[in-house]
């Protein structure tokens, strides 16, 4: 996945703004305990971290865009 389809998804799910704010404060355990953007900065692959939001927020994820 690339990186800007990542963020089009999360914005869809969430709104701008709410998906800018989830990316820097909220942390996931699913990625290991980092934000998104710490996992993103870390090289973690797009898809992986896809996949913890979607395993964190399941009722905020379109099943299209899973």
């Amino acid at each position: 996945m690339r990186l800007t389809d990542f963020w089009q998804r999360l914005e869809e799910s969430f709104g701008v703004a709410y998906a800018g704010s989830l990316a820097n404060d909220q942390v996931l355990t699913e990625l290991g305990g980092r934000t998104i953007k710490e996992a993103l900065a870390g090289g973690e692959d797009t898809a992986v971290v896809w996949r913890a939001v979607v395993a964190a927020y399941p009722e905020r994820v379109p099943s299209r865009l899973r």
